[in-house]
């Protein structure tokens, strides 16, 4: 049996309900975590007298000070907690085992920004051979002990992932629907150049890095946060593995290859949906742009170097609300979904601005 789970709207009661139907064991592991609901789940499971273990990050960009505090309120809550490794570059994979039985595989973190604000899917699985391999994984990380890879469906970075995708994108024989924030690397570019030339359909919502001619690409609507293909609408790969060279061969990264026609048909609907939407906007910002190009070249223009250069934003908070709150006050912010919320609103803001500005000096000369 498996399940799909559709980000934004699922929101997280699977996880919970998850948590709360388990018998014996949990097993977690976290690369970014601010779900209330979620630690309070985990925190009355070990009051039932379950075993929860869990696996989190040595770090994440940015925020490093919350998983240290993460790992506190657990230790205190009573979860066996163990950390990542540093051998690689980063440990970014998310997985939920429930009593050894059922996987929770997901491409988003626990996160309010993955969940309520991007897209991204999930899927809960009773198979046991992949349960017995994702089980196999999340014990040798946590002892810090090789994995081999026992299954070709399980995909992990760096041990068999590159392989394992190469291979699911040379066998489409029509289309490659794709979702990645960031289609960048060469060889993997070559390949799908390569399927366009044998007539396959490659569509991708995200980014593409390299150019890889007969490609279609839509920036998607909304946040992006899932990797996600579905090939020749039979078979899928889902799993946190971006289509580029670090997260193929220099990360744990997690994903599965699968064959369920429903679960397929409502990727395949949740995908044309989203194209369709992208699409419509990309329509809508290029007939804005030919009515007034110079004006709104020079605003996002303004706005993108504006915000790359601003510095980060959370140390800054935490003192903010340290002064005001007084300096024993616990600051926990997720940085990740803040500075992403902060530029957003600055590019916004300043866009507005020098398009007002330009447009009344235009005016006026």
């Amino acid at each position: 049996m498996m399940k799909l789970i559709v980000q934004p709207g699922d929101s997280i009661a699977p996880l919970v309900k998850g948590i709360n139907d388990a018998k014996k064991t949990i097993q977690i592991l976290i690369f970014r975590f601010d779900r209330v609901e979620i630690e309070n789940a985990l925190v009355k499971a070990v009051s039932r007298g379950i075993d929860v273990r869990a696996l989190i990050a040595y770090t994440n960009r940015g925020g490093e000070r919350s998983l240290r505090a993460l790992e506190m309120r657990l230790l205190a809550a009573g979860v066996t907690v163990a950390r990542t490794d540093d051998d690689l570059v980063r440990y970014h994979g998310k997985m939920l085992i429930v009593d050894e039985s059922e996987l929770y595989l997901l491409a988003f973190n626990f996160t309010t920004l993955d969940i309520e604000r991007s897209r991204s899917f999930a899927v809960i699985t009773d198979d046991k051979d992949t349960v017995h391999e994702a089980v196999k994984l999340f014990h040798a990380d946590s002892k810090r002990t090789p994995y081999t890879a026992g299954m070709d469906t399980f995909v992990v970075s760096p041990v068999n992932a590159r392989e394992r995708l190469a291979e699911f994108i040379k066998g489409a024989k029509t289309e490659l629907l794709i979702y990645d924030p960031a289609v960048a690397d060469p060889a993997i570019a070559r390949l799908l150049g390569e399927c366009c030339k044998a007539g396959v359909k490659v569509k991708v919502l995200g980014r593409l890095s390299r150019k890889v001619p007969g490609a279609e690409v839509n920036k998607l609507y909304i946040r992006l946060h899932t990797r996600m293909m579905v090939r020749d609408r039979a078979d899928v790969f889902l799993g946190s593995q971006s289509l580029r060279t670090a997260e193929l061969d220099a990360r744990r990264e997690v994903g599965l290859i699968f064959h369920e026609p429903k679960i397929t048909a409502r990727l395949i609907e949740v995908f044309e949906d989203d194209w369709k939407e992208s699409s419509k906007g990309r329509a809508e910002g290029a007939e804005a742009s030919a009515a007034n190009p110079p004006v709104r070249k020079v605003a996002k223009r303004v706005a993108k170097t504006v915000t790359n250069d601003m510095p980060p934003i959370a140390p800054v908070l935490e003192v903010v609300v340290r002064e005001l709150a007084g300096p024993q006050t616990e600051v926990n912010i997720d940085s990740e979904e803040l500075e992403a919320t902060v530029k957003d609103a600055v590019k916004t803001a300043i866009q507005e601005a020098v398009a007002s500005a330009v447009k009344e000096a235009t005016s006026r000369a």
